[in-house]
């Protein structure tokens, strides 16, 4: 008796029984810990256990918007984040269309090639990519010595280390983009081509006319997946210059990371991520609501 009432009830209420795990992964994993940075971001707090945290209110959200190196980490966050994902979207598009042709020779290998940048430890490319850029024993001036150019100072100068770290994040993610736009061509019916070919279409006619034009929706998603990405860059920026030099690949994860973990203010560096958050959603919305109008538009 007592084990078919169990069994209605698990019956009446699987889809419940199922998705509670993932409800409490999501509580304790992100709810909680969002919930806590918020309420911390309102205290007074250097993690001491004889001091007790003491409540400011907005005081650490005044001060941060005061804060001439927070208002610089935001413009660098931007400035890093949007570059590389305009970049990584174009070499992305470039490559899916090379490997979208079946002709292509070695094509699976290619497509295997690709996989290993993202595969790699981003703590590890950012070590690997810190010698190759090294002023003094990098193999890239090296390179610019045998042809006669003049040496960069790359991650180690504070006019070229924004450029050198998109070049990596750009060496990194452009292969995912490529891929998943390379997963939507491959979604493309070949009647529209074999139609247009018949109706004397050229290669760049048929490559601007339908593919991107068919494509536009799974490369905007794509382009969104790098940008929220993108934002919350960390690893590969501490590894290799620790927001330096001069503050100058300083954004707002190193920022904040920086306020909580070496200058134990947790109170404030807690704003400064809840502050992160709401810009995150806010260049997240924008993206796609960008995306919307385009896909009611077609």
């Amino acid at each position: 008796m007592k084990t078919s009432k169990i069994t209605r009830f698990m019956d009446r209420h699987m889809k419940i029984i199922y998705m509670t795990p993932c409800i409490l992964f999501l509580i304790v994993m992100v709810v909680f810990p969002l919930l806590y940075t918020f309420r911390l971001s309102f205290f007074d707090w250097g993690m001491s256990t004889v001091t007790e945290p003491e409540f400011i209110g907005l005081k650490n959200y005044s001060e941060l918007l005061h804060d001439q190196y927070f208002i610089s980490s935001i413009w660098i966050t931007l400035k890093y984040s949007l570059i590389s994902v305009i970049l990584e979207v174009l070499i992305g598009i470039i490559l899916a269309l090379m490997l979208n042709r079946r002709k292509l020779f070695m094509r699976n290998v290619f497509k295997t090639v690709m996989l290993i940048p993202m595969s790699m430890t981003p703590v590890a490319v950012g070590m690997i990519w810190k010698l190759l850029m090294d002023p003094s024993i990098g193999l890239f001036n090296y390179g610019l010595k045998l042809m006669g150019l003049p040496a960069s100072e790359w991650i180690f100068g504070s006019t070229t280390v924004i450029r050198s770290l998109i070049m990596i994040d750009v060496w990194e993610w452009s292969p995912m983009v490529a891929l998943i736009v390379l997963a939507g061509l491959s979604g493309i019916d070949e009647d529209i081509y074999e139609a247009a070919t018949m109706d004397g279409a050229g290669y760049l006619q048929k490559t601007f006319r339908i593919t991107l034009p068919l494509s536009l929706n799974v490369i905007l998603v794509a382009a969104l997946l790098r940008l929220i990405d993108a934002l919350k860059t960390f690893d590969i920026i501490y590894s290799t210059t620790q927001g330096g030099p001069a503050f100058q690949s300083q954004t707002i994860n190193i920022y904040s990371y920086l306020y909580g973990f070496q200058y134990y203010k947790y109170g404030y560096a807690s704003a400064s991520m809840i502050l992160f958050l709401m810009l995150v959603l806010v260049v997240t919305g924008i993206v796609m609501y960008i995306r919307t109008k385009v896909v009611v538009d077609r």
